[in-house]
Formats: C-alpha cells, structure tokens, sequence
C-alpha cells in the first residue's frame, strides 16, 4: 500500500516495463496487488500487464490506463467524501487512450475522451463528459450515467453499453458508423450484467447495486452501440444465445 499524489505521473509504467521485460506479454503468471491512496497524477497505471492488480482509494488526473495491456484497475473515492460518488468525477481526460487488453471499474464519472482508441479493454464507469468511446475499435464499455455530446465518434470496433434513464443519448451519439439497438441479444445482456456484477464486487458502487437489484426494470434502459464491425457477433446479434455448458449457439440450431 502505497501513498500517491498529483506530482507523481505515469505510476505503474516502471513495473510494468521491467515485467514484460522478464516474462514478456503474456507470460508473467504470477499478481501483483498495489494499493494506492490519494491524488494520482497523469497516466496513472499506464502500460498495466496481466497479473498487474491496481487499486487506487481517491482520484486521477488524465490518461489513466494509457496503453495498458492486461491487468485490473479499480479506482474508488476515500469513504465519507460527503458526496454521491456516481455524480463526481474521479478520473480525468483521454483515459484508456490506446489500451489493448485488462479491465477498469471506476466509482464515479470519467472525463472527456473516455476510451478513445481502445482496443481490447473492458470498463465500467458511472459517466463521462463528451467524445466517450472515441477511435474505439475494440473492448466493451459500460456507462452507468450521462455521457456528454459526439459518442462514438469514428468507433469501428467493440461495443458500448450506455444507460440511458431521461432519454438523452440518442441526440448524442454521432451515427455515421455505430448502430443503436437495445440490448437485444442474450449473450449481450449476460456480458453487460457479467461487467457490472464485478464492478459492483471491485468497487462496492451503489449504483451498480440498485441496477441490478432491479434488473427487468433497467435492461430496457440501456442502449448498445454497435458498428459494423460487430453487427454479426453474439453479443450484438439476437440469433445467437449461450448454453448452460457456456457455448454460443445459434437459437435456430
């Protein structure tokens, strides 16, 4: 457990260097579990490999989860803030730029550019401000609150998962490429869930838990983001439904 503060950039890169360095992109089989508490500067967790466990306890400045390529981010405010952590912002600007792999849960709303060019990663956050999923051509994100304007700008791969309570979205999204459909398909809906079951475990979210105390009522309320690139997979496709063994199958077969 380590403190941390808004001088200290580009936490993690250093380790996870000198892990790829010794056991290469995916070799590394053991975990590393680093708590840090406080303020974190910019590109905190940046370059994160498998086995990388990062937890932080305050805030983060912009570009967190830079470049990562496995690993878990978990990022929570400090208990008793006297506020409703799904209305503030606990991570800055352009965070997850280039990201190829890991997952990130973050109890409370995102800055600008959220996800921009993610490539594989996953990530649940409670809102973001405008230009979410920007370049995005792979990764699944969820948001669990209000997203600002041009969403999913030049998105051409990975699917998104946006809550969507006072109809608001839809003017939002920029729909040169993606598609908007509901959560149509049962596979989708298992991965939308599946991702908010561990944020809700990672980071104890409040809102997470009300969403799926109450399941049938907020599923009809999300939208998925799909482009063409993923029209045709299972978790965008309602043709496609997995089995109790944790196959896909097409419903037809």
């Amino acid at each position: 457990s380590i403190k941390i503060y808004n001088v200290d950039r580009a936490v993690c890169g250093r380790i996870a260097g000198v892990v790829a360095k010794k056991y290469g992109d995916t070799g590394f089989a053991g975990q590393l579990n680093i708590t840090f508490t406080g303020s974190a500067g910019q590109s905190f967790a940046c370059f994160l490999t498998p086995g990388m466990n990062i937890r932080l306890v305050g805030e983060a400045n912009d570009y967190v989860g830079k470049g990562m390529a496995g690993g878990e981010l978990v990022i929570t405010p400090v208990e008793n803030t006297g506020f409703c952590p799904e209305d503030a912002t606990i991570i800055g600007n352009t965070c997850l730029y280039g990201a190829t792999g890991g997952q990130v849960f973050a109890r409370g709303k995102a800055g600008e550019r959220f996800a921009v060019r993610n490539s594989l990663a996953e990530a649940v956050v409670e809102g973001t401000g405008d230009h979410c999923c920007e370049y995005m051509t792979g990764g699944c994100v969820v948001v669990l609150g209000k997203v600002g304007r041009n969403v999913a700008a030049g998105m051409t791969g990975g699917l998104a998962y946006i809550l969507d309570e006072d109809d608001t979205l839809i003017p939002k999204v920029n729909k040169e490429i993606v598609k908007i459909q509901r959560v149509v398909a049962p596979v989708g809906q298992m991965q939308l869930k599946g991702l908010i079951e561990a944020h809700v475990e990672k980071t104890g979210s409040s809102k997470g838990s009300c969403i799926l105390k109450e399941w049938d009522k907020y599923l009809p309320l999300f939208w998925q983001l799909v482009p063409p690139s993923e029209e045709d997979t299972p978790e965008a496709c309602a043709e496609f439904e997995k089995t109790a063994l944790g196959q896909v199958t097409l419903r037809s077969a």
